[in-house]
């Protein structure tokens, strides 16, 4: 799918970082891959009340109790009905296991320094520590989020709630 795959390079090349790439619409995101534990097809949710939109309910995961978050909801995003190519990615954030329910898993991409530039300034106020910065594979831009930024706050919010 992407012109810089893991089997294009060495997983280990000094400078390069490995990003799961999924799409929310027409456009790609990018999260570390080590905070990936997992990805699964998107399965039921139990709703909980008094939560934020974003926070879509819980999931039993091997016994554990885990948040789910549409990430279209939280970066503000229309909402899309969930079809067969909707996925939960199962992440850790600090302590805290979190699944994040996306349009599509795209591919594993390796980010070499030269290819990571920083988030752009937008002014105004704005608040982009959401994302950590971009990646320019060939004429693609892919957001590159940061994870902590992005759903702590909501982590806290649901795991009160359950």
């Amino acid at each position: 799918m992407s012109e810089s795959t893991a089997t294009d390079r060495p997983a280990d090349a000094v400078g390069t970082s490995q990003y799961l790439t999924f799409c929310l619409g027409e456009e790609e995101y990018g999260l570390e891959i080590l905070r990936v534990q997992e990805i699964k097809g998107y399965s039921r949710i139990t709703p909980l009340p008094n939560t934020p939109p974003e926070v879509k309910g819980v999931m039993n995961l091997r016994g554990a109790v885990v948040p789910i978050i549409d990430l279209r909801t939280k970066l503000g995003l229309r909402e899309t009905e969930y079809d067969r190519f909707t996925v939960i990615i199962v992440v850790t954030v600090g302590k805290r296991i979190i699944g994040l329910v996306v349009d599509a898993v795209s591919d594993v991409l390796n980010v070499s320094a030269s290819e990571a530039v920083p988030t752009p300034e937008f002014g105004g106020g704005l608040d982009t520590s959401f994302m950590s910065g971009m990646a320019r594979i060939g004429e693609r831009l892919v957001t590159l989020l940061n994870i902590e930024h992005l759903v702590g706050n909501v982590s806290s919010t649901a795991s009160l709630a359950v």
